[in-house]
């Protein structure tokens, strides 16, 4: 099969049967039309033609490339092909997968970086007043601190995924749902958009289920969320970076600080597996080993 065909074929299967997100699609679809254009300055067009050494010339070349790829963006590239050659074998479009024996790269395991809760509530604190996105934007602060969501996750909420006051239903990756608790702060501030904001956004534009609203009553995008968490901590004069994923962070550590149990936090963050959950038990390790360096009489 012609390698553009074959690549679309996997797209579409990725995007119906996966259910992944727009974001994660246009990354794939970036990364697969990298590697057909490769194959074809080398004259490689058909998938009968890709073989094993072939797609180890290409992850070799893409790793010693200058200057040097991410390690985490090679490894979703790596990914990609690996994906698409997966599924042509599996379909019987190909004979045999030429991928298989590709190994990702090793990634640095990097801590996640956590804000204080002093310097959390300075950035709920930031969108102030009456102004009616001020209004909104506080609720959007809250709502993420509150329940560890993903970004992607909130600007996707309904206003029927409230499904009560306290209980909130969240659709993470792949599509999979989630219940999480909503604390006080954030339901007083959600209630106070939904009330006295929501409503006067939504005669602006289309008619739309979706919780979060632009200026013009369009759903609020990944780019104007993302925007919101940065003017808010400008106003907040936090010097440490601050991106959506902060929050989450931040979720997660203060509750494992507070005493809550590794498993209790994966479900409440959507990880499939416990292991990417624990990455936070050593922020709360490193926080225990301050203190005692710095309370106990004999620990120096």
């Amino acid at each position: 099969m012609n390698l553009d065909r074959a690549v679309d074929a996997y797209l579409r299967h990725i995007t119906i049967e996966r259910g992944l997100s727009d974001h994660t699609i246009a990354a794939y679809r970036r990364d697969l039309a990298g590697y057909v254009a490769w194959l074809d300055d080398r004259g490689v067009a058909d998938t009968t033609d890709v073989t094993p050494a072939i797609v180890a010339e290409f992850a070799a070349e893409r790793a010693s490339a200058d200057p040097a790829p991410a390690a985490s963006s090679l490894a979703r590239l790596q990914s990609s092909v690996r994906g698409l050659h997966r599924f042509l074998a599996r379909e019987g479009i190909a004979d045999a997968d030429p991928s298989q024996r590709l190994r990702p790269p090793k990634q640095a395991r990097r801590l996640p970086k956590a804000l204080t809760i002093e310097q959390v509530e300075r950035l709920l604190a930031a969108p102030s007043g009456e102004d009616p996105i001020g209004i909104r934007d506080r609720a959007l602060l809250e709502l993420l601190y509150a329940t560890g969501a993903r970004v992607s996750e909130a600007i996707r909420l309904d206003v029927d995924d409230l499904a009560t006051g306290e209980i909130l239903r969240l659709r993470g990756k792949g599509s999979k749902e989630r219940i999480v608790p909503v604390g006080s702060y954030a339901r007083a501030a959600v209630d106070a958009y939904l009330t006295r904001v929501r409503p006067d956004l939504a005669t602006r534009g289309r008619a739309s289920p979706k919780l979060f609203l632009g200026a013009r009553g369009a759903p609020l995008s990944r780019q104007s969320a993302w925007l919101v968490i940065q003017e808010a901590a400008e106003k907040a004069q936090l010097t440490a970076h601050v991106s959506p994923h902060t929050l989450r962070h931040s979720f997660a550590t203060h509750l494992l600080q507070g005493g809550a149990d590794v498993r209790v936090v994966q479900e409440l963050l959507g990880h499939a597996s416990v292991a990417t959950t624990q990455i936070y038990t050593h922020v709360t390790v490193d926080t225990l080993r301050d203190v005692y360096a710095t309370s106990h009489p004999r620990a120096r």
